[in-house]
């Protein structure tokens, strides 16, 4: 008898879900005003029955109380909120927006996803996260990101005056930056061990991440395979605004742009 990890986190699709869209690594941001303008238009035109955000739909987000105040961030929070009454829109915490909270999942109605979290969809089991965690090569980055997920470090992070928060993101950004212009470096990417280990614990032939902005298919032997979702850029060129719909054939990508 086949089992799985009941650690992993699961979302059983309801039968009447014939096609979801999964996205990720979108890094909505007030200075790309065109990508923001796609996001939203998509919204309007998707026949998805769900929609599925696996990290990294905003560039920053320095708390929960940023959407009190008018702004960019406030915006998002309203295209989620209408959008959401249309269809269930489920949102994972990202490299990038790891500070999104229990306040704007009730703000926007959204549904928070643990990452991973495994998807059951027309009787087939499609592992989802964001990727991060499965990059170990990049010490450097498993180090921030084990910091920055303790519930320790955001609550002293989360006390500090919003202004503060805002300047440690805008340097984290920074940061992060310069390390890709840096000379030498090199992009870690998903350990296949790793994913494979995942695989076999959710009982899942297909995990589905975004993260390494490198839009691929991967096989990974025994019947298992990663799929990559790409990150969104509507100014660069050529622009990038991709979606991965699954449905009872597979999986499927449709380029926006």
């Amino acid at each position: 008898m086949t089992t799985h990890d009941a650690a992993f986190a699961e979302c059983v699709a309801p039968p009447e879900w014939r096609t979801v869209d999964l996205i990720s690594d979108v890094h909505l941001h007030a200075d790309e005003p065109a990508t923001f303008a796609t996001w939203c238009g998509y919204f309007e035109t998707t026949p998805a029955d769900a929609i599925f955000i696996l990290g990294d739909l905003l560039e920053v987000w320095p708390g929960d109380d940023v959407a009190d105040l008018p702004g960019f961030e406030a915006q998002c929070v309203e295209v989620l909120r209408q959008a959401t009454q249309r269809r269930p829109i489920f949102v994972m915490r990202g490299n990038r927006d790891f500070l999104l909270g229990a306040d704007f999942a009730a703000r926007s109605g959204v549904t928070m996803l643990d990452d991973p979290t495994v998807l059951v969809l027309h009787g087939e089991r499609w592992l989802l996260s964001h990727g991060d965690e499965l990059c170990l090569d990049d010490h450097e980055y498993l180090e921030f990101r084990a910091q920055v997920r303790s519930p320790e470090w955001q609550r002293a992070v989360l006390a500090r005056p919003l202004e503060e928060r805002r300047a440690l993101a805008r340097s984290v950004r920074e940061q992060s930056e310069d390390r890709k212009r840096s000379p030498g470096m090199v992009w870690a990417d998903v350990d296949p061990d790793a994913a494979r280990d995942w695989l076999r614990r959710a009982n899942a032939a297909t995990l589905i991440h975004g993260h390494t902005h490198r839009p691929a298919a991967h096989d990974l032997g025994n019947g298992l395979r990663r799929i990559v979702l790409s990150d969104w850029d509507v100014s660069a060129h050529p622009p990038r605004a991709q979606v991965l719909c699954l449905s009872v054939a597979g999986a499927q990508r449709v380029d926006l742009r």
